[in-house]
């Protein structure tokens, strides 16, 4: 049984005011260095920095520091609970940079026929491979982990 696709803006409520100021500050300024390097190099190459996660640096930050944080207030250490909240973070990013590569490719291929068709298909081809590839990180891990815990007759929690 698989649990869909949810919206959650929970984690919103945990962030402080600086650390929104911070993703925002710097989101703008790989942007505007991205719009640099266009207007310098041509837009391929502009195109290039552009897909790079933009924030992604500060978020896995933020992200580790609120687990660490929300850990030794409950009075545990919350080291590596940080950094799997940060690797998971990271996983999305990839999943995220994969469905951008492919509106890329999409959106070049089919723009000198129509704009807006390019634009509606490339969101689409977006959209499944974000998607498929959500579902397939998924299968894979809960396979790991039937696999570990296959030989035991109680199996631990992380």
């Amino acid at each position: 049984m698989t649990t869909p696709i949810r919206l959650s803006t929970s984690s919103l409520k945990q962030g402080r005011w600086y650390e929104y100021l911070i993703r925002f500050v710097l989101g703008g300024a790989a942007t505007v260095f991205t719009g640099f390097i266009s207007s310098r190099y041509g837009a391929p190459m502009g195109g290039l920095f552009l897909a790079l996660p933009a924030i992604f640096c500060a978020s896995a930050t933020l992200i580790e520091k609120h687990e660490v944080r929300h850990k030794r207030e409950a009075g545990f250490d919350g080291e590596r609970r940080g950094q799997c909240a940060a690797a998971l973070d990271a996983a999305g990013a990839t999943l995220g940079a994969l469905g951008m590569l492919t509106f890329a490719a999409v959106f070049w291929m089919a723009v000198e026929r129509s704009v807006a068709g390019a634009f509606i298909g490339a969101s689409l081809a977006w959209l499944l491979v974000s998607v498929a590839a959500w579902f397939v990180r998924r299968r894979v891990r809960f396979a790991r982990r039937a696999g570990r815990t296959a030989g035991r007759a109680v199996p631990r929690s992380r």
